[in-house]
């Protein structure tokens, strides 16, 4: 056991050679590197997989009864400063190893099929692998400066990820707004760092815990101070793992490829700061403040992240905010003290939002030879439906992967989702009720992305005709057929068979119509000679359908390691005994009996709020809905509870409004930040220009005219100087003596 401890530095550099090599391929031999740029695949994928086995190694020995490993090689030494780098090996470094090798082998081999026909392929895979790095050096770093360098090289990775395509106006503006959000995170944690060197003297986490631990039992420390400095440090978190209000960066980061977008919303990025909270957890559970300023975060963000996904059209966007809206149940759990709960939920929503995101990289894939390369189009979901006959092994994992989100047993998110909100019904009644209030927004926005996706029937039909025949696309309205009545400001009018009108609630960004038709461009596509062949959604290449189908295993059986089960009268799991030195460290008991009773009256509450909102989402866009009788039932139940039907629509439409506009939080960093910082600017601008400088400037023409006007004076000769001199004394005498003495 020993031995693997000693050769565990190998674990956040493995990938490293890929990466240099790919660098100095492009660089030194370019078109060689470009020609057998295929072959890169193997040697990433291969060292990854290295550092997985030795990962599961070390968990394997983690849960067997190992110890906390540290290593330490002396940096600099100066008089009394001391900077070691070395790594740490403990369940914390184990669990978030093992997710990020599983998690990027899984995108990696993705990626080979789906970038394949990029010209930033190698390009792609030299960013992914250095991303890997970085983020394997940030969960086994042994002191803060150590977790700050690789907390910095994730952000660059990151940023050069998000902007990929840089060519597209969206995604250079989308890496920038995360580059620029981040940074207000990390200067806030550099603060942080420094302030705890300031009252500890040391960077170690050993040495810190410890030294913080007897300071505040002592009351040895500024308590003020010491808040301030666990905040600052928690700044960090929030922006790199998009808390509430730090979050806008990441709906724009769809901007990247879909593989980029499963492995920052699984294991890398969002991943960072709930890795940084965990791992400074001893320090912040020291000081009640922070613990509530932490859980406050969390519920705000996981309520937050639920109701701006409800109207989302964009299917990347709204499992960006799902993503959002998660993280806050991972970051509420240890801030009501759920330290293993937090972990557990990390490991299975990595997964499941893995599995999620391939899964719709699929059906972009899909969609991109009938509406063509615009994630405008190829990505909205508007455009979709009925995709189950052409994608069903996709439509099966993406199934699979939402029922797991929505928290439908036996399905992995189930027991950690489960766990977290019976722990914040323990710890507040208002946290709990929009605990699990979220919930069921979950399984409404998630089976609305799902019924959008794959009910019903295809919204954009393509058809190819032989001869000079136009081809034609056009679409249909998700809520049925298209009707030749108007369309008011708040209700769709549609009318069925029976020309009987059935009004819906929706505002215009859900209508269907020329408007729709006009962003979407009629195309031909003939294969091959044959010019009468339609060319319609399909499913995706072997190498894509296969980390879908392992990620399906994953989201299946992972939630499986944090089951109880009964051994000598205790309730024990894989995931308590692979914490033990963990929870011991945080004073935890980790062996605790499980009430199956209450455990089941809980799971069939949870239940429940998932199956209603499943039938909430069913009933508005499940297939039925094209026979409008679904409407229609609505419809009849609106009426009777608000006959002037003003009430309810409103809501309704403030909702959407809300939604679909982001909570017009970003309109509010546009109006009151960059227009306000803006127009600083420009304040300054002009007193430095006019006011500075004209003052500067005004003093020097000023002098110059002056003296051009003296030089003229002087004659050179005395009489006339005396003369002057005798005029100015007389007229400062007759002056001073009518003024003053008068």
């Amino acid at each position: 056991m020993e031995y693997t401890y000693q050769y565990a530095w190998i674990i956040p550099f493995a990938s490293l050679p890929v990466t240099m090599l790919i660098g100095l391929g492009l660089l030194l031999v370019p078109n060689a590197t470009k020609n057998l740029r295929r072959m890169w695949t193997f040697p990433s994928v291969s060292l990854l997989c290295i550092v997985m086995v030795f990962s599961f190694n070390l968990s394997l020995q983690q849960i067997k009864g190992g110890s906390i490993y540290q290593h330490l090689w002396s940096w600099t030494i100066n008089n009394d400063f001391s900077l070691e780098f070395g790594y740490l090996i403990d369940p914390l470094t184990s669990i978030m190893s093992i997710l990020i090798t599983t998690v990027g082998i899984m995108v990696l081999i993705y990626s080979d099929n789906y970038m394949s026909h990029d010209q930033g392929y190698l390009r792609f895979f030299a960013y992914m692998s250095f991303s890997n790095i970085s983020m394997m050096g940030l969960v086994t770093s042994s002191n803060l400066i150590q977790i700050y360098i690789f907390w910095e090289l994730v952000g660059m990775c990151s940023y050069l990820l998000i902007g990929f395509w840089f060519t597209r106006p969206t995604a250079s503006n989308a890496c920038q707004k995360a580059f620029v959000t981040n940074r207000v995170g990390d200067f806030g944690l550099l603060l942080g760092i420094l302030g705890f060197y300031w009252i500890t003297g040391s960077f170690e986490f050993r040495d810190l815990f410890e030294i913080f631990n007897n300071l505040i039992d002592n009351n040895g420390v500024n308590f003020l101070f010491a808040t301030l400095c666990l905040s600052l440090l928690f700044v960090g978190a929030v922006a790199k793992s998009a808390q509430f209000p730090l979050h806008v960066w990441l709906p724009d980061a769809m901007e990247g490829p879909t593989p980029i977008s499963a492995l920052i919303h699984a294991a890398t990025m969002v991943a960072a700061g709930i890795f940084l909270v965990a791992r400074l957890f001893p320090l912040f559970v020291t000081i009640p403040y922070i613990m509530n300023l932490i859980s406050l975060i969390g519920i705000l963000t996981l309520l937050l992240g639920a109701t701006l996904a409800l109207a989302q059209r964009d299917i990347k966007k709204s499992l960006a905010y799902s993503t959002m809206s998660q993280l806050g149940y991972i970051m509420l759990a240890p801030g009501i003290g759920s330290y293993r709960a937090a972990l557990f939920h990390l490991i299975t929503h990595a997964y499941s939002k893995a599995l999620l995101f391939l899964g719709s990289g699929s059906i972009i894939h899909s969609m991109e030879p009938l509406v063509g390369y615009s994630p405008d189009k190829s990505q909205n979901m508007v455009l979709m439906g009925g995709l189950t006959k052409y994608v069903p092994i996709t439509k099966t994992a993406f199934l699979l992967g939402t029922l797991s989100l929505c928290g439908i047993p036996p399905l992995a998110c189930f027991w950690s989702k489960d766990e977290i909100l019976n722990d914040s019904s323990l710890y507040s009644p208002i946290f709990a009720i929009i605990a699990w209030s979220t919930a069921g927004l979950t399984a409404f926005y998630m089976f609305r992305m799902y019924l959008l996706t794959f009910d019903g029937h295809l919204r954009v039909y393509f058809q190819s005709y032989s001869g000079n025949k136009n081809t034609s696309l056009y679409s249909i309205s998700i809520w049925g057929k298209e009707g030749r009545n108007p369309v008011n400001r708040n209700l769709f009018l549609a009318t069925t068979n029976n020309n009987e009108k059935i009004s819906f609630f929706s505002k215009k960004i859900y209508k269907m119509d020329a408007n729709v038709r006009n962003l979407i461009r009629s195309f031909r596509i003939y294969l091959g000679n044959n010019k009468g062949t339609s060319t319609y959604p399909h499913e995706a290449d072997n190498t894509m359908l296969l980390p879908l189908l392992i990620l399906v295993l994953f989201t299946l059986f992972v939630g499986s390691i944090g089951i109880p089960f009964h051994q000598e009268g205790m309730s024990f799991d894989i995931l308590s005994k692979w914490l033990i030195p963990s929870i011991n460290l945080l004073h935890k008991n980790s062996n605790s009996s499980l009430d199956w009773n209450e455990f089941a009256a809980n799971a069939f509450f949870s239940l429940s709020i998932a199956c209603f909102g499943i039938l909430i989402a069913s009933l508005f866009y499940g297939s039925g809905y094209s026979s409008f009788q679904n409407l229609h039932l609505i419809n009849s139940f609106v009426k009777k509870i608000d006959s002037k039907r003003y009430f309810l629509d409103k809501i309704i439409n403030i909702i959407y409004n809300w939604s679909y506009n982001r909570g017009y939080i970003d309109v509010f960093y546009a109006t009151c930040l960059t227009k306000s910082i803006r127009g600083l600017a420009e304040i300054t601008h002009f007193l430095d220009r006019r006011v500075i400088d004209g003052i500067t400037n005004g003093v020097g023409v000023a002098s110059f005219f002056v003296g051009e006007g003296i030089k003229y004076v002087g004659g050179g000769r005395i009489s006339s100087y005396l003369f002057m001199y005798l005029f100015y004394v007389s007229a400062f005498l007759v002056i001073y003596y009518f003024y003053f003495l008068v």
